[in-house]
């Protein structure tokens, strides 16, 4: 075992291939806090930073979610662990229903089961988004859908799907995101081929019933509010704005930067307050282009992808976290620079390869050329780097390793990790 930092206190990062786990490590790392990564596979990328003191591997969510759990458990039951940050949804999940089980042995900081089963579900988001007074986009069941004679996109409704939410599956059952499917004006898509496109796998889980909702015009500029609270009240925030996605049609972030406008500022302090919601939470916006409303459309229980844009803007929320979570929030600085923007790189060649090759019937597609240079002149504004460090190059190098035939993972990735 690797040798103790002073304080003989660790948190446990059960982490990802995202930059956020890096972003993770390296924050806490560089506030001398013991880091332990935790995850099912041996070649994350986190494991190889230098600021990573511990690893230890789990068994998968995705086969066994009882057993990820009591691994997990299992972890958090050491004497020297502090606290948890959940990094993927399923995190969220065994945290909260779980609860009982680790705030015996770790500080819980992370939202209710309550609130992970309503953000969780987009139709009981949608209904609580609207209880708080927060502009919604109109959204219904797929079944509920009486005029396809518009502009609407198909989602699913969880966010991950468990027993919890489709009785179909098992405790042990975990399936991960899914991708929503535009739909034309004028056409009816078929039920059971959207729910096969969106499963993508041998499974067929014929209650998982996805939602439709208005199209908002302007996709590809999502907003972000993101917000450390306690009890409802939240102690660090910033503001994203989301300039590209991986596709053109829009997709996770890719290229942002920090924002701030008071208008959401208040939409995201209002709906974490109305869920008295405790914990990490991203809120994410559109904007409508004809009214100029911003639209609340999901919550985030967890960290997200785009967590080094807000550490180099001086919105460190891992340390903050540790903070909160030690009982020092006196300690946390609320200031964070406007203008930072930084990039996922490997995101990038993907929304070129979007612009080459995808076709998104409701998004025009950008002229290539355009595209390719605002890709080049943005790096050259903003050389910032999800993955990139001189001062810890190893994550970045496993990265590249992993996407290498000689170096891959034998076991495919899972979308939206």
């Amino acid at each position: 075992m690797p040798e103790q930092k002073a304080d003989d206190q660790s948190i446990l990062l059960p982490v990802n291939d995202s930059g956020s786990s890096i972003s993770c490590v390296r924050s806490l790392g560089k506030h001398d806090i013991r880091t332990i990564a935790i995850s099912e596979h041996r070649d994350r990328p986190a494991f190889a930073s230098r600021y990573c003191d511990e690893t230890i591997i789990v068994p998968s969510p995705y086969d066994d979610l009882i057993a990820y759990k009591d691994g997990l458990l299992s972890a958090a039951e050491r004497t020297d662990v502090h606290t948890i940050i959940p990094h993927r949804e399923m995190d969220s999940y065994v945290l909260s229903k779980y609860q009982a089980e680790f705030e015996e042995h770790v500080v819980p900081l992370w939202p209710s089961f309550e609130n992970v089963r309503t953000v969780h579900d987009s139709l009981r988001m949608a209904d609580a988004a609207r209880a708080a007074g927060i502009p919604t986009p109109e959204t219904w069941s797929f079944e509920d859908v009486e005029d396809w004679d518009r502009e609407l996109i198909v989602k699913p409704r969880y966010s991950i799907l468990t027993s919890d939410y489709v009785s179909s599956l098992s405790p042990s059952d975990c399936e991960g995101k899914m991708d929503p499917v535009y739909i034309p004006p004028n056409t009816e898509p078929d039920l059971e081929t959207i729910q096969a496109e969106m499963h993508k796998s041998d499974s067929h889980i014929p209650d998982h019933i996805p939602i439709v909702q208005e199209f908002i015009r302007d996709t590809r500029t999502e907003y972000g509010f993101r917000g450390l609270c306690d009890d409802g009240n939240s102690v660090l925030t910033c503001q994203k704005r989301q300039v590209r996605g991986t596709t053109y049609a829009g997709g996770a972030s890719v290229f942002r930067e920090t924002m701030r406008d008071p208008h959401i500022e208040e939409l995201g302090r209002t709906l974490l307050e109305h869920l008295d919601w405790h914990g990490l939470a991203s809120v994410q916006f559109l904007r409508d282009p004809e009214s100029g409303e911003y639209k609340f459309t999901e919550i985030n229980p967890r960290v997200w992808a785009s967590l080094e844009m807000d550490v180099l803007a001086g919105a460190d929320f891992p340390y903050a976290h540790w903070l909160l979570a030690t009982n020092n929030a006196d300690r946390i600085d609320p200031d964070y620079d406007v203008g930072t923007g930084n990039h996922l790189l490997i995101g990038e060649l993907q929304y070129l390869w979007s612009v080459l090759r995808d076709e998104y019937p409701l998004v025009e597609r950008p002229r290539f050329r355009r595209a390719l240079w605002d890709v080049l002149s943005s790096c050259y504004d903003h050389p910032h780097f999800d993955y990139i460090h001189l001062d810890d190059p190893g994550p970045f190098a496993r990265g590249v390793l992993n996407q290498l035939p000689i170096g891959g993972r034998s076991t495919g990735q899972v979308a939206g990790e």
